[in-house]
Parts: C-alpha cells; sequence; structure tokens
C-alpha cells in the first residue's frame, strides 16, 4: 500500500479517487511530469517543476501551489512512502466539470503526485541494447497538440509503442510529417556520427525538450564531444556509429537496431557506454534533498 497526494491531502493508494468528470479522465485535459529520485535526492527537481508550469501556462492551467509548495509536497510523498530511489509522477488537471469540450468554468486543478519504482528496460538491454522500428504512427504536428507540452494525452505515443510491440522490437521511433527523424515514443533519441558528432533532432521538430537530453549535451561537451541539433532522416540513423534513446525513466540506453538495420557493430559503442557512466555519476552528486 503506498501514499499519494491529491488535493492536499495524503492518501493511501486504495482510498485515492479522481472524479469521472475530471476534465484529465474526460479529454487528457492536462498536464505530468515523470521525475527519479537517487538515493535520497530529486535528480533535476527544479527543471522538472518548471517545465510542469510552463506545459500548464500554455493551456491555461494556474497551478494552485507555489513552486516551492509543490516541490516539498512532492519530497514529503516521497518521505511517505519511505523511498530512497523511485520514480515521482506529479499529475495537474484543469479539474471536474460536468459533460462537454468547453475549458473555462471547470472547477479548481486536481493536483497529484504519486511516488513508486519503474523500470522499463532489463540490466541486459542496457548491456547489449534494444531494437526499434520507426512507426507509420506520426509525430503529433506542434500546432495541433505540441509535443513540448507534456499533456495526459498521451495516445499519440501509445499507437506507436503499439507498432513496436506488434512488431517484435522494443521500442517506436516517430517520424515528422516531412520524414525526419523526432524521437522515441517517450524518449529522445541521439545518434554518434563517422564524423565523430553527436546529433539530436531538434525541439521545433516536434521533440520533447527533455531533462535528461540537456543533461546528455552537457556531459557530452564536457567531453569534448561536439553536439548539433539538427534534422536528420532514417537514412542517417541507419548509418550511425552508435545510437541511443534518453529520458528519466529510461535514463541512457543503448539503441542497436532499427528496421532491421543494425547500428554501428550491433553493440553499444564506448560513447554511449561513456556518457552513461557519466550520466549515473551526476545522478549519485547532486538533486534536491529529500531527508
Amino acid at each position: 500500500m503506498g501514499i499519494v497526494y491529491v488535493n492536499g491531502e495524503f492518501v493511501s493508494t486504495e482510498e485515492a479517487k479522481v472524479s469521472v468528470y475530471d476534465r484529465g479522465l474526460l479529454y487528457g485535459d492536462g498536464v505530468f511530469e515523470g521525475i527519479r529520485a537517487y538515493n535520497g535526492r530529486v535528480f533535476k527537481l527544479d527543471e522538472h517543476i518548471d517545465r510542469l508550469y510552463e506545459s500548464a501556462h500554455s493551456i491555461l492551467i494556474d497551478i494552485p501551489l507555489t513552486k516551492e509548495e509543490f516541490k516539498e509536497n512532492l519530497a514529503e510523498t516521497i518521505r511517505r512512502n519511505q523511498l530512497r530511489d523511485s520514480y515521482i509522477r506529479p499529475i495537474v488537471t484543469r479539474g471536474i466539470k460536468g459533460l462537454g469540450i468547453d475549458p473555462w468554468d471547470a472547477m479548481s486543478p486536481t493536483v497529484i503526485i504519486i511516488a513508486d519504482k519503474i523500470n522499463l528496460y532489463s540490466s541486459k538491454m542496457y548491456e547489449e541494447g534494444i531494437s526499434a522500428v520507426c512507426a507509420s504512427t506520426i509525430r503529433n504536428n506542434p500546432n495541433a497538440c505540441n509535443p513540448q507540452i507534456k499533456s495526459l494525452n498521451y495516445l499519440n505515443s501509445a499507437l506507436a509503442k503499439f507498432e513496436a510491440y506488434l512488431a517484435g522490437a522494443d521500442e517506436a521511433l516517430f517520424l515528422n510529417p516531412q520524414g525526419y527523424v523526432v524521437e522515441a515514443a517517450v524518449d529522445n533519441l541521439f545518434i554518434y556520427t563517422k564524423e565523430g558528432v553527436l546529433i539530436t533532432p531538434p525541439t521545433y521538430l516536434g521533440a520533447l525538450r527533455g531533462i535528461t537530453r540537456d543533461a546528455v549535451i552537457a556531459i557530452a561537451r564536457d567531453k569534448g564531444i561536439p553536439v548539433k541539433e539538427e534534422p536528420f532522416t532514417r537514412h542517417s540513423l541507419y548509418n550511425a556509429v552508435e545510437s541511443f534513446l534518453t529520458g528519466t525513466a529510461a535514463e541512457i540506453i543503448p539503441l542497436v537496431k532499427v528496421d532491421g538495420r543494425v547500428i554501428g557493430d550491433g553493440r553499444p559503442g564506448k560513447v554511449t557506454r561513456d556518457i552513461m557512466a557519466a550520466y549515473r555519476e551526476l545522478t549519485k552528486t547532486s538533486g534536491y534533498p529529500v531527508y
């Protein structure tokens, strides 16, 4: 039995309730974050909370807590679950309203914070890498449902993940309407080229500006690895020397096969392994103290 924060109260997971008229349930009308804590410290908490409030601002939700209040409630949720290593999911919906799409007269926002464990990939996958397929489901157009907003509507990603599952692959990659590779279903994507450059798709293509993505860019530059944010197609991905995905839950996972094409020599490369090691060290030495 876990403890969940719901609208100012800490309740058991069995007692936590959200109205069937909540717009987050009815329309995906809300925002969220995925955050990790390592050894009693919440990694990149300020960046995640800033992004949560930016997402809410973009869809005209006024979160009824200051950022400092939100951070303390998040830390308290971790403490009440007696966790040191955890995955935290803060959620903010527009709140409760009757049936109907009009959003402007909903009640006050619903705020939920969940702290639990998560394990997306096995240790073997981190050691040997994963496979992916480029989904026929394209990434949402930024002028329709902007992927920069971490909204509760993840049907786009769920459909792409189903394509990967049905194809026997571990992950799905999105293309945008112009055919450029954008990101994975829930992770950012990097390739390392024969020219010794680390490239990740720019956010204007439809990629989320990931917190882990930014951390990896900083790590690579500290190591003297040139980093570019520029568009590339499947051809560049297939012919990369190395490739990997980044995300809060996934951390850094090597990508060794896409659409049946082996990336590099089919094993996690040196650059990928070095960045993985540096990222693990970073998570051990920084973060918002919980205890």
